[in-house]
């Protein structure tokens, strides 16, 4: 391991912060559980967007995906964060920061929600606090929402949160299909959309 890795495992991150109505936290073993059901249930809304979301997952799957999850967290090197109603405990969706350059202090906010929690504001409201969370916590200098042109949902939150589309990636990647489509890149710059220099 070299000294770059070893100074991200001394980062001192907060594993879990909150929300109005939301617990946010770095996944835990036995996660593995909440999150197969809440895919399973929410497996038709995913698939077009996921290209993990091509089969419903078995729960050990769901399980070594959390753990592996968990190692990164702890490695510094994606941070993902599953999403709780404080009020009943349920898992409502699974967002974080991904693609990080801890150099530069860019990070991406990647989401899904679970198809009941859907259009109730859960997603926008995580975006948020997670926005905040890399602002004050990680020192986020760059902070991207990219998303598939035609995921409508996804483009709205990045709007509603304040991110500015800064352009559309035409023929950018394939989609879960293998056909091509074009990226919309969404970003909070620090000095543009909130303090700093």
């Amino acid at each position: 391991m070299d000294t770059a890795d070893s100074s991200l495992i001394m980062l001192s991150i907060p594993e879990s912060f909150e929300s109005e109505r939301l617990l946010i936290r770095a996944p835990h073993w036995g996660d593995g559980l909440a999150v197969n059901e809440a895919v399973k249930e929410s497996i038709e809304e995913l698939r077009p967007w996921m290209p993990w979301a091509n089969k419903v997952p078995t729960v050990e799957e769901s399980e070594a995906s959390i753990r592996r999850s968990r190692l990164e967290f702890l490695e510094r090197t994606d941070l993902r964060l599953l999403l709780f109603r404080k009020e009943t405990g349920e898992l409502i969706g699974s967002s974080g920061l991904h693609r990080i350059d801890w150099q530069s202090r860019k990070f991406e906010i990647g989401y899904w929600v679970h198809s009941s929690f859907a259009r109730q504001g859960y997603i926008t409201e995580a975006v948020d606090a997670i926005t905040k969370y890399a602002i004050q916590e990680l020192q986020a200098n760059r902070i991207e929402i990219r998303c598939d042109s035609r995921n409508v949902q996804s483009a709205r939150i990045a709007e509603r949160s304040g991110f500015t589309l800064e352009g559309t990636l035409r023929n950018d990647k394939c989609d879960v299909t293998g056909t091509l489509r074009h990226t919309m890149i969404f970003a909070k710059v620090r000095g543009v959309e909130y303090g700093g220099e």
